[in-house]
């Protein structure tokens, strides 16, 4: 069988490991994996050849927070709406997601095992999908989007439709047969929500939720697996049972402390900053939808998340780089890159999106670099994200070149 071979030639090469760019590269792909980088003329034998014109050459964009079904900006009606409007919708955002640069995505509770699948087939097009199942609620927790009128069984607790980000346990035993289910059915890695939060309507920001006793029974379980936990929470008490019960990366965080700052890298845990989604909705979120009494809660963290990624850098945290936006919102993806840009050195913001995010994921010699032997995940943009980061922010101008696995996506160079 004869391979397939691109050859990418008269390209600005970014890696952020590197101490510098290479100002005029070449790089050879073979059957979807870099085969060949170098900065002398490379020959593609009978392949194709792109030119790119001395664009920068970097690789694929990661997103560790998306939530792939989360087809409106109200979670607790998304819940209730039929599985093929959510699978429908859910393949649009994927499709967009992956025309903004993002090869590769963490969803953070919802999408499921056939989403995946789907993906892969090219059933549906989309970026390469790792996900977390449905995400471990406790009762009135963040995934509890019943009102405080709903009680006993009704609402969501008994919703089944694939627009639930969440499922609702309680107790060590419960969380023990919800993770073990989740990972049967195919979850990377499995998310608890160990806080209050902004989109559900009874549990304040402040609050912690889930026992240690919970948490460590979640994270043994993802152990066992050969996975880990990633947890929703913000305050720096929630930061700390979740980081000391084993949990892995922290999502949001905007009101961690520095005590709790230090647990994290002590550990060798992970921030996922997702800055994007509380300034989306301050704007947009009403009109569209999103209840009042979580915008009332907005602005508890919403100002507070600029201030936290540059504590944390201070203190040598490492920080993914995430956006949780929902339904008509998701356009706003790449918003991320300017509002971490008023905190953060542009070096520091794409290492988040490529090779600290490929850390987080367990695939760091395979997704976020340009390396002999990774999946050529590409994006060819105008500019020098080093010099200007927001040429990452307006995708529909400056991405040239799209590729995941070899395959090309976009393509607005010549060859």
């Amino acid at each position: 069988m004869m391979s397939h071979r691109i050859l990418i030639r008269n390209a600005r090469l970014l890696d952020v490991r590197w101490e510098a760019p290479i100002p005029n590269g070449d790089v050879l792909i073979e059957d979807g994996v870099i085969r060949e980088i170098s900065h002398r003329p490379l020959s593609a034998g009978n392949g194709a050849v792109i030119d790119l014109g001395r664009r920068t050459l970097m690789p694929g964009l990661i997103d560790a927070h998306v939530h792939c079904v989360a087809t409106t900006v109200d979670l607790g009606r998304n819940a209730c709406l039929p599985h093929t409007q959510v699978a429908l919708s859910a393949a649009k955002i994927l499709k967009g997601m992956l025309g903004r640069g993002f090869t590769t995505v963490r969803d953070a509770g919802g999408a499921d095992w056939p989403m995946v699948q789907a993906v892969e087939t090219g059933l549906i097009e989309g970026p390469r999908l790792f996900i977390s199942g449905r995400a471990l609620s406790q009762t009135g927790g963040h995934g509890d989007f019943r009102g405080r009128q709903v009680g006993g069984e009704q609402g969501c607790l008994c919703c089944q439709s694939l627009g639930n980000i969440a499922r609702i346990c309680d107790g060590v035993d419960a969380v023990r047969v919800a993770a073990r289910d989740e990972l049967r059915k195919g979850a990377h890695q499995i998310k608890v929500m160990a806080s209050g939060g902004v989109a559900s309507p009874t549990d304040p920001i402040d609050g912690v939720q889930y026992s240690q006793d919970e948490l460590q029974a979640v994270v043994d379980e993802a152990r066992s697996a050969n996975t880990y936990v990633m947890a929703h929470a913000y305050t720096g008490r929630a930061i700390t049972r979740a980081i000391e019960s084993g949990v892995r990366t922290i999502e949001h965080g905007n009101l961690i402390d520095a005590d709790a700052a230090r647990i994290v890298r002590e550990r060798g845990a992970f921030v996922v900053p997702t800055l994007v989604t509380y300034d989306a909705i301050a704007r947009r979120g009403a009109a569209l939808g999103f209840p009042e009494a979580s915008i009332a809660k907005l602005d508890d963290v919403r100002h507070a998340g600029q201030g936290a990624i540059d504590m944390l850098r201070s203190l040598g945290v490492k920080m993914g780089f995430g956006t949780d936006l929902l339904g008509d919102l998701h356009t706003e993806q790449n918003r991320e890159f300017t509002l971490r840009a008023e905190v953060l050195p542009a070096r520091d913001i794409i290492a988040s999106a490529t090779v600290v995010n490929a850390e987080i994921l367990g695939v760091g010699a395979k997704l976020g670099v340009l390396e002999v032997g990774a999946h050529a995940d590409l994006i060819g943009v105008s500019g020098d994200p080093l010099e200007d980061i927001t040429v990452l922010s307006r995708p529909n101008e400056t991405l040239a070149l799209i590729m995941r696995g070899g395959r090309i996506i976009k393509n607005q160079c010549s060859g």
